[in-house]
């Protein structure tokens, strides 16, 4: 089988239309290798930001679970208190009924925490939590925030931080592109948010990773050929 043949069978098994993406950046007609080269690091680095991914939402929704248990016990799930805290909105995400169906059949907070939806954790640094929650529990659980900022302040960047890791994170759980985003900038946001609770977990994370090598290592688009010499 020619290597024609198989980036023509690679082209149709993964869809015309999702690697025009592809064909697209790095302007090849297809079928084209230098686009299912850039596909197959696009694959390859999505895999690599899980475990980065994977370290930050384990180490936040720890420490927001430490100050929710500061607040409202250590069966703060099951708090009525707590529940009453959140928001129950008749359309789009309802982070009251998403506690209710997480503690569901369950007796132990251990067991709730990793149910509950990623935008769960980041919807508990809004506004509305700060008397609740922040005011006096935000530097105790990111103790290396900058610390000349307000708690609203910090709250927020946490806020918006986390909004774009989710962001990246469901376009690697959905298997979507990543290679028109800053993955540097990402990558570091990542680290930013492990550091700011926990400096040598960040370090831990940093020394483990593959994702920083990969974002390096992005195929080079073709060179355009050269034009034919003059007379």
């Amino acid at each position: 089988m020619s290597s024609l043949d198989t980036l023509t069978a690679v082209r149709k098994a993964l869809s015309p239309a999702r690697m025009a993406r592809f064909e697209t950046a790095v302007s090849a007609t297809p079928p084209s290798q230098s686009a299912q080269d850039l596909y197959a690091w696009n694959a390859l680095t999505s895999g690599a930001f899980l475990m980065p991914l994977h370290i930050c939402e384990i180490v936040t929704r720890n420490a927001v679970s430490e100050v929710l248990e500061a607040r409202y016990g250590s069966q703060w799930p099951w708090s009525a208190g707590f529940e009453r805290s959140l928001p129950d909105p008749n359309k789009g995400y309802n982070p009251r009924r998403d506690l209710a169906n997480a503690r569901k059949h369950r007796i132990e907070t251990s067991s709730v925490i990793p149910e509950l939806n990623f935008y769960f954790w980041q919807s508990l640094f809004t506004g509305r939590h700060d008397r609740r929650l922040w005011s006096h529990s935000l530097n105790r659980a990111f103790p290396q925030m900058q610390a000349h900022q307000t708690v609203q302040q910090s709250r927020r960047e946490i806020f918006e931080n986390l909004e774009q890791i989710r962001r990246l994170r469901n376009r690697v759980a959905h298997h979507e592109p990543i290679l028109g985003r800053d993955l540097m900038r990402e990558y570091e946001r990542i680290r930013f948010m492990i550091s700011i609770r926990c400096p040598l977990t960040a370090q831990w994370m940093t020394e483990h990773q593959e994702a920083v090598r990969l974002i390096h290592s992005r195929p080079s688009p073709p060179m355009p050929p050269r034009p034919p010499p003059g007379p």
